[in-house]
């Protein structure tokens, strides 16, 4: 009988390799479509882009840029209410999942339902990588624009949605 010499994977290497290869194929293209085939729903030219954004606006959500700490009220936000992407005004994230830290970013647990996509982004300055260093940051981009919202990072022991106030609307929830 021929020995079986297929390399066995394990549980934990089962989900390190399909976790990489789901997140590589959720890696959204910062222009206007996601690879060869997916099309987002919103497609505008640069110059539109341009018009609907402001300067950090656009370079946050066009460009993947990170706005600096405690920049955008929305930080400190607290009130209930939704979050709709700057882009294109998806509802993202709602209120009671929003998470008030002192880094100055905007944190949810989770985003709404098939709200988000996520890509793959080199080291990030503003969370302490270094260029040219390890410690690449998983994207979180607008599944319907393609917008560049944030980061899932590790942090306070919970996976969380670091996320620009800038490249969000908050909707308060009615009375």
């Amino acid at each position: 009988m021929p020995k079986d010499t297929s390399p066995i994977l394990s549980r934990r290497g089962f989900f390190a390799t399909s976790g990489a290869a789901a997140l590589t194929l959720a890696a959204p293209a910062r222009a206007e479509s996601h690879g060869d085939t997916f099309q987002f729903e919103i497609v505008r030219t640069e110059k539109e882009w341009r018009e609907q954004l402001s300067g950090i606006e656009y370079g946050i959500l066009r460009e993947g840029r990170t706005e600096p700490p405690k920049s955008s009220p929305l930080w400190e936000e607290t009130r209930p209410g939704a979050y709709h992407c700057k882009g294109c005004d998806l509802h993202s994230y709602d209120g009671i999942w929003k998470i008030v830290l002192d880094k100055g970013w905007v944190f949810f647990e989770h985003a709404v339902p098939n709200a988000v996509l996520f890509g793959i982004d080199g080291p990030v300055p503003e969370y302490g990588g270094m260029a040219g260093g390890p410690g690449t940051v998983p994207e979180v981009h607008c599944r319907r624009c393609g917008s560049h919202l944030g980061h899932h990072v590790f942090l306070s022991r919970k996976i969380l949605h670091c996320i620009n106030g800038y490249a969000l609307d908050f909707k308060p929830a009615e009375a």
